[in-house]
């Protein structure tokens, strides 16, 4: 146990800052002389204790958990996520389930077999949604970071404010000193106050990828690869839920899912550079969100702060600037293009590999296609976490792009489309198949936008990243 006062004594009790603060006001002081000359230097050795509780009522209730090191506290989101997906229910996966999914997989792998050479990508996987949580809430932190600072840098903003409104205040209507330096004092707050923002933005991304977990069916139905080694990755909780009401068998419908999910995970495994090019794109525009400071400053001037609840929905409509900046605008369209790109791959080889076997292929068909359009779970997710209003509205010329690639060149020139980035469709390529083609026969260079421009910034950037890190995501695929 940490001897410090400011340490939590537990996960369940957050520190009663006021009294805390209360009592270094109060006398004991004394028994630590480092930090009475640092209160004295701040002109607070006889500060009154009521001023101290009303700034430790402000954080005290966002305080919970350990100290982070990141910009967000990831175990209370992890925590917030594991508890809200319980709350509704969220039964264990049995070993008869993991066997039925492993079946299923295993047949779904061997329908793939057929119709790409994109080899299998790893093992299957029944999970809970609390096991999808923990599996994907590392790649969730590298998504929303960028965000989580510009938080955190407001919220300190805002509060830096509060700080220099009250030393304009009568200082002896609030029992303090003369001359007390309210800087000073934020800036032995601070650390308290990046724990605050820590919990706040901890929370949202809980409750955010709780929700995400409750609709998801497989693993990277979102388009992302937030599975780590290739698993292929089932909820049958979620699939049974998304059943109901098709009228299909359910069999059926859990074997049309995992090979969408197989087929996603084999791209993202055989093709090196597509991956990092979307986790790029989504940290582009997070990157460069404007955050909304004095929408932040006003819910913390005008929202009771001692109710973290109240506080956090106030903020959670208050982040985001209402207007993407030119460089968000074109990692977006980006974003998009790739997007359609995989899904509209995955459309069409999903298609190829269940027509011969599954007779209400077209009724799941149009169930994805009409999940997708009414703002599936990744618009839903983005939205929250990032501000970004995602819809892919190009997945379904993309889909059309490669039936055209395989009519024209077969299953092997449909999968080559990936063996480099400068070889894939450009947005201006992609609702018109035969420009696309014309290019690969005549060996052409490619017509260029500022999507492909963006293209390129981003792959430069993922490239340096991983080869920083020892792997390269531009090697060769092992189809080519």
């Amino acid at each position: 146990m940490s001897n410090s006062p400011l340490e939590p004594s537990g996960p369940e009790e957050p520190p009663d800052l006021s009294e805390i603060l209360r009592s270094l006001m109060n006398g004991d002081i004394g028994a630590n002389p480092e930090m009475a000359d640092a209160l004295k230097q701040m002109g607070l050795e006889n500060v009154d204790p009521a001023m101290m509780q009303m700034v430790g009522a402000q954080i005290q209730a966002m305080m919970s958990g350990s100290a982070d090191d990141g910009s967000f506290n990831v175990e209370l989101a992890t925590d917030v996520a594991r508890k809200q997906v319980s709350s509704v229910g969220d039964a264990s996966v049995t070993a008869g389930t993991q066997r039925d999914v492993e079946q299923v997989v295993q047949v779904a792998n061997l329908w793939l077999d057929q119709v790409t050479d994109f080899p299998v990508s790893g093992p299957a996987s029944a999970a809970s949604r609390a096991e999808w949580v923990e599996t994907t809430m590392p790649a969730w932190r590298g998504l929303v970071e960028p965000v989580a600072q510009g938080v955190s840098g407001a919220i300190r903003s805002a509060m830096q404010e509060q700080f220099r409104a009250l030393g304009s205040q009568d200082l002896s209507e609030l029992g303090l000193p003369p001359g007390l330096d309210a800087s000073m004092v934020m800036g032995q707050m601070e650390p308290i106050v990046g724990r605050m923002s820590a919990a706040m933005f901890g929370m949202q991304v809980g409750q955010a990828v709780g929700a995400l977990a409750g609709d998801l069916v497989t693993g990277t139905e979102v388009g992302l690869p937030l599975i780590p080694d290739g698993t292929v990755m089932i909820l049958p909780a979620n699939v049974s839920a998304f059943a109901e009401g098709l009228h299909v068998d359910a069999g059926e419908v859990h074997l049309y899912l995992a090979v969408r999910e197989a087929a996603r995970m084999r791209l993202f495994q055989s093709v090196g550079w597509v991956g990092p090019a979307l986790i790029a794109a989504v940290q582009k525009y997070a990157g460069d969100i404007r955050i909304d400071t004095e929408a932040i400053e006003r819910a913390v001037r005008e929202t009771d702060t001692t109710d973290p609840a109240q506080l956090q929905g106030v903020l959670q409509n208050s982040l985001f600037a209402p207007e993407p900046s030119e460089a968000q605008q074109a990692a977006l369209a980006h974003l998009e293009l790739l997007l359609a790109l995989v899904e509209g791959w995955v459309d069409e080889v999903s298609e190829r590999a269940v027509e011969p076997h599954l007779p209400n292929l077209a009724a799941l068909s149009e169930a994805v296609r009409r999940r997708r359009a009414s703002g599936g779970p990744a618009e839903r997710v983005f939205a929250s976490l990032v501000g970004l209003e995602l819809r892919p509205r190009l997945m379904r010329e993309a889909a059309a792009l490669f039936t055209a690639v395989e009519q024209a060149e077969g299953a092997a020139g449909r999968d080559e489309t990936w063996k480099h980035p400068d070889f894939a469709p450009t947005a201006a390529e992609l609702p018109d198949p035969a420009r696309y083609l014309a290019r690969r026969a005549g060996g052409t260079e490619p017509s260029r936008d500022a999507v492909d421009d963006a293209l390129e910034a981003l792959l430069a950037q993922g490239t340096a990243e991983w080869e920083a890190e020892g792997d390269d995501p531009q090697a060769p695929d092992s189809s080519s």
